[in-house]
């Protein structure tokens, strides 16, 4: 006679102890609390970068606000530009204007009234144009002419210097048994923030607008 299979055996039971459920308890209450935290310093740190960014941006709008730049308002049929800042809480004192030596050997000075006048650089345009148009071609009838600017205005009651260097924008216009007769157009930024040797900026701009040597 053959003998029953044995029943398996069964693990016994055991209630946790009051110990053991506080201290288990105790595990889940601490993670809870370590990922809440964090989130929390996550949150915190993303709350702080785009505050900072935020500062950066709004700084860098602000020095771009208060930049000292110009414009040119053609006046007289364009025998004058009027000068003037963007921002008119900064008020121009004086300038002094260098032009390429070329067309001008000494910087031109004004005092409480900012403008360029064609009578300062035609003559010396006029020529320069003719000596660099070594063919004998007919010159174009629009160009424009680099000028370097220092400006010392008033901003916040404080006295500022601005070393900038300029494009003239101008046209030619033929007559008869004279010159052409030039017009200014208006005023573009090339380059701000130009050091002491201004006249060597206009002089490379100037010289950087030669036309290319004809080839044989």
């Amino acid at each position: 006679m053959s003998d029953k299979p044995s029943a398996k055996k069964r693990l016994p039971l055991r209630w946790l102890s009051l110990a053991e459920l506080v201290g288990i308890v105790a595990v889940a209450i601490a993670a809870l609390g370590y990922w809440d935290s964090h989130r929390e310093r996550a949150q915190t740190d993303r709350e702080r970068a785009a505050a900072e960014q935020e500062k950066k941006a709004e700084a860098k709008a602000g020095a771009l606000k208060l930049s000292f730049l110009m414009t040119g308002t053609p006046e007289a049929a364009g025998d004058r530009l009027r000068l003037a800042s963007v921002h008119p809480e900064q008020v121009i004192q004086t300038q002094a204007l260098s032009f390429p030596r070329d067309v001008r050997g000494d910087a031109v000075q004004t005092t409480g009234n900012p403008r360029i006048e064609v009578g300062w650089l035609e003559g010396g345009l006029d020529k320069a144009l003719r000596a660099r148009d070594s063919n004998g071609g007919a010159r174009p009838p629009h160009g424009r002419l680099p000028v370097g600017i220092e400006t010392v205005f008033i901003e916040d009651g404080q006295t500022k210097t601005d070393r900038a260097v300029y494009l003239v924008g101008y046209s030619l216009h033929s007559r008869v048994l004279r010159s052409d007769k030039v017009e200014l157009e208006g005023l573009s930024l090339v380059r701000r923030g130009v050091g002491e040797d201004l006249q060597a900026a206009v002089d490379g701009a100037w010289a950087r607008q030669a036309p290319a040597p004809a080839k044989p």
